[in-house]
């Protein structure tokens, strides 16, 4: 770092702070893991993970990567641990820092918990991404990319599209072209490669969604596809599509984490902007242009961590990845994941004579 040659010289350090209790989901059960390992191992600190109840065998299998590639003994540790034991771990003056992948309540817990310690934190929550469709969109391009986006992974990913704003110019055009792709869905077998539609991750789960929909079309919702769950075997809920769902209305600002889209039609682009920011979540965000320039405008106004333009290319290794708002804060991969929990040392030299007191 450059100074004045009269003010010495500076530069600055960036060291690791440590161990790094880590708390991940289920939804990707090696990847997440894998997300928060590679940049935090990277910097030179620890982990200790806190896997999803419900994938433990994903969580020893993991761990036991590490241990058969060398990996030095502490350098990576699975924890079978409970919410109320992961509290004492967050206590535990030997953890410098706390990462949750999880939903809502989840963050409000563990970030309380983290700062009732000082210790730093980082929060991936969940979100209500929009996907902004403009008048000038290629419809035959934006409709794979709608169904992908609200369908990958059944729906149960964070940062899916959950809420499909389109110009009104294309609306009724969109909204067909979007049923007619839903409904040829295959439900099935989650092993089968031909499968297009797939359970939701319990049964608990299947009854939650179907619980919004339900509340949702009581207070005014109405439902163009699907709404119920399927009548086969396994927690499987119908593709759906809900509309007419007002700011008064609770699933306005719900989060649907399965098969459930919600349909907004807008009159131009500055309602479509207004509409994606109206949202108490900030995670990412898409928007379908033909014209790129045009998307960038838009991108910069939307309150999000993360906006695409013409795809939902969300997750890169080179790339962060976060959100803010009721999303969370801080984020992972790319370089500023890598840098997330390190201390940034500033080292100063300057030969000079104390001042006066």
């Amino acid at each position: 770092m450059k100074l004045d040659p009269t003010h010495g010289e500076a530069h600055m350090e960036s060291s690791p702070i440590g161990v790094i209790f880590c708390i991940e989901p289920w939804n990707f059960p090696y990847y997440q893991l894998a997300r928060v390992a590679g940049p935090h191992l990277m910097a030179g600190n620890t982990i200790m993970v806190k896997h999803a109840s419900c994938v433990p065998q994903c969580a020893i299998e993991f761990e036991k990567l590490w241990i058969d590639a060398g990996a030095p003994e502490g350098l990576y540790t699975n924890l079978l641990i409970s919410h109320e034991q992961s509290d004492r771990v967050i206590d535990d003056p030997r953890i410098k820092g706390v990462a949750l992948t999880g939903s809502l309540a989840a963050g409000r817990s563990v970030s309380a918990r983290a700062g009732k310690n000082l210790k730093v934190s980082s929060m991936e929550l969940g979100g209500s991404d929009a996907f902004i469709v403009l008048e000038d969109a290629d419809l035959e391009k934006t409709i794979p990319w709608a169904v992908w986006g609200r369908m990958y992974n059944n729906g149960q990913t964070y940062c899916a599209t959950k809420r499909f704003i389109v110009v009104d110019e294309i609306a009724d055009q969109f909204l067909a072209k979007f049923k007619a792709a839903l409904e040829a869905l295959e439900p099935g077998d989650p092993m089968d490669e031909k499968t297009t539609h797939g359970p939701l991750s319990t049964e608990a789960a299947l009854l939650q969604l179907v619980k919004q929909v339900e509340h949702a079309v009581a207070k005014g919702a109405k439902v163009v596809l699907g709404g119920k769950r399927l009548p086969c075997a396994g927690s499987f809920m119908e593709t759906t599509i809900l509309t007419d769902v007002t700011p008064e209305n609770p699933a306005f600002r719900d989060e649907f984490f399965g098969p459930v889209a919600m349909f907004f039609r807008v009159k131009d682009e500055a309602a479509a902007i207004a509409l994606a920011n109206d949202s108490d979540f900030g995670l990412g965000g898409s928007v379908f242009t033909k014209d790129v320039e045009r998307g960038k405008r838009v991108a910069t106004q939307v309150e999000t961590g993360m906006m695409f333009i013409n795809n939902m290319d969300w997750s890169d290794a080179e790339l962060p990845f976060g959100g803010i708002k009721d999303s969370g804060y801080g984020r992972e991969l790319g370089n500023m994941g890598i840098q997330a929990f390190v201390n940034k040392k500033l080292v100063r030299t300057h030969d000079m004579d104390a001042p006066l007191v």
